[in-house]
């Protein structure tokens, strides 16, 4: 302790970004103090690797408004901002449009395609009921594949199936282009998606042939994986 007394740190707020003319991105939290970031322009280089932006963040804005922020002093503890590079800042309703969907999504709900903007889509499920595949990382032999829950009865959008496996997979890469099997080939349509099959997100890298089901899914989740798709061919066949 020095003899002027206690030094007091620098209060952090915690703020909440999200990306420009992105309406299902999630947003990212961040805690901005003195201490971590010295300057305007290093938040803003922080906030574009975090964000997986295409392009170097240069432009703060409200939400809500589109008021552009100029410095790390004008931000507020608590409030949500859209970051932008050099475009201009795109009105959208960034804190409501399709949030409670997009988390719930997360914890197993089949949800993210009742907040799907209609328009041409490639590949859609004519047969009633749900069904969910699961999903590796490209090149990733240390995270479990995550669960894609979809639903049958709903027209799906290929582009915002990607921007839903974007969100959930986080690849290093950043956005997922494309969706594989196992084998190396690649899915074009909602169509070939076959209930608890595994599939591999890919970025814009090549894919990476890895013992992807030997090392991570667990005996016990084969055998219920197995059971899932029995039953579901069950009582395919006994509706017929």
């Amino acid at each position: 302790m020095s003899s002027g007394g206690l030094t007091v740190a620098p209060l952090a707020k915690n703020v909440v970004v999200y990306r420009n003319g992105d309406p299902f991105f999630p947003g990212r939290k961040f805690v901005v103090n003195q201490r971590r970031f010295l300057t305007f322009e290093a938040f803003l280089n922080e906030v574009t690797t975090s964000i997986h932006a295409p392009l170097a963040v240069r432009h703060l804005y409200t939400p809500r408004h589109g008021h552009r922020v100029a410095e790390l002093g004008d931000l507020q503890d608590g409030c949500q901002y859209v970051a932008a590079g050099f475009e201009k800042f795109k009105k959208l309703n960034y804190l409501n449009h399709g949030r409670k969907q997009l988390r719930g999504a997360r914890t197993g709900e089949v949800s993210r395609q009742q907040c799907l903007a209609p328009s041409t889509f490639q590949g859609s499920w004519h047969a009633l009921g749900c069904f969910r595949c699961s999903v590796f990382r490209n090149g990733d032999l240390l995270s479990p594949p995550f669960p894609l829950p979809l639903s049958r009865s709903t027209p799906l959008l290929w582009d915002a199936l990607l921007a839903t496996l974007t969100e959930k997979a986080d690849l290093r890469s950043g956005a997922v282009h494309k969706l594989c099997r196992l084998d190396g080939s690649q899915v074009t349509g909602g169509e070939e998606l076959v209930n608890g099959d595994y599939y591999v997100a890919v970025g814009n890298e090549e894919y990476k042939k890895l013992p992807y089901f030997e090392l991570l899914v667990p005996r016990d989740s084969m055998c219920r994986t197995l059971w899932c798709v029995d039953s579901s061919l069950w009582w395919t066949s006994a509706k017929v």
